[in-house]
């Protein structure tokens, strides 16, 4: 079986989006090695000084579940060769056109130098915003609005995606918009601004899974334990939607 290879550099919101994509994949019979490069809240400028200092400081993260190994960026580029790269700002910082410009085409040009797949797909994921009442301090960029945050997020990764030339955006933060219209409302994150283990993280995977493997995920039979169905459809509904428009 084909192994599609991913590679999140990523941080705490790449772990959240990418629990579940490995088995929703597998239920599809698409065998995948999911890979998030993680430290908590890195930002692209982090990611960059860790290039220039050839920092083994993530967290190997292989198909939602931490390996215990440290890594560098140039590890992760060393070992695969990767279908799909993945880039996102930290969360705060994720609706600033300016932050993205700072460090991602830097970012960017090294990692496609480097990489040993000439036909990698690179991807800007477009995070979520914070849930109303979110205590954060990055919340006040976005006058602690959900709404002012949901917008300029979709604002800055389309420009961020266009000036650096990166093909496909993942909108999950669109998808957990959706999500938030339905019964459930703003219960898919745990803390305010990461996902909930159940149903915000499930949304996620599935709007990658949809916009990865272009097959609709409503289709999919994939339940994660303690999801109840009614939910799953919300979730599924929601990446479904997300994708589409």
């Amino acid at each position: 079986m084909e192994i599609y290879k991913i590679l999140v550099i990523g941080n705490s919101f790449g772990e959240d989006a990418t629990h579940f994509l490995h088995d929703l994949a597998l239920t599809r019979g698409i065998n995948t090695k999911v890979v998030n490069l993680y430290i908590g809240g890195c930002s692209l400028e982090r990611h960059w000084r860790n290039i220039e200092n050839e920092a083994k400081d993530y967290e190997y993260q292989l198909n939602g579940r931490a390996t215990g190994n440290k890594v560098s960026i140039q590890d992760a580029l060393a070992e695969e060769k990767w279908d799909y790269i993945s880039f996102q700002e930290a969360s705060p910082f994720s609706g600033i056109i300016d932050k993205y410009m700072t460090f991602l085409p830097s970012l960017v040009e090294y990692v496609k130098k480097n990489v040993r797949n000439k036909r990698t797909i690179y991807m800007l994921h477009q995070t979520w915003a914070y849930a109303n009442g979110c205590k954060r301090d990055g919340f006040q960029y976005y006058d602690k609005d959900q709404m002012k945050m949901y917008n300029a997020i979709v604002d800055a990764v389309w420009k961020a995606a266009d000036e650096v030339n990166i093909e496909m955006i993942i909108p999950s933060g669109t998808a957990i918009q959706n999500g938030r219209t339905s019964f459930i409302g703003d219960n898919f994150c745990r803390d305010g601004f990461h996902l909930s283990y159940d149903i915000g993280r499930f949304t996620v995977a599935c709007t990658w899974f949809e916009k990865i493997y272009g097959i609709n995920v409503i289709n999919n039979s994939y339940m994660p334990q303690n999801i109840d169905k009614k939910r799953v459809e919300v979730a599924k509904r929601a990446a479904h939607c997300a994708v589409l428009n």
